[in-house]
């Protein structure tokens, strides 16, 4: 991977733990008592949203090479 596509792949991991309520999510459990069968739960939601994120990271950084070749050729 070169140093763009792994800046949007950080980038894509960041807003999501940001954007996601990770850390809300992380407090409540510990502050409520949360079951472990809601936090996995909850884990694979996130993780889910992640790999969404990424994959939309990779796929427009893949057209953006793409529309840069064609304007060299």
């Amino acid at each position: 991977m070169n140093s763009r596509m792994n800046s949007l792949v950080l980038a894509a991991i960041l807003l999501s733990l940001a954007g996601c309520g990770l850390v809300e999510t992380g407090a409540t459990a510990a502050a409520g008592g949360a079951s472990a069968a809601q936090q996995a739960k909850d884990a694979k939601q996130t993780e889910a949203k992640l790999q969404q994120q990424i994959n939309a990271a990779y796929q427009q950084d893949a057209a953006q090479r793409k529309a840069a070749e064609a304007q060299t050729q």
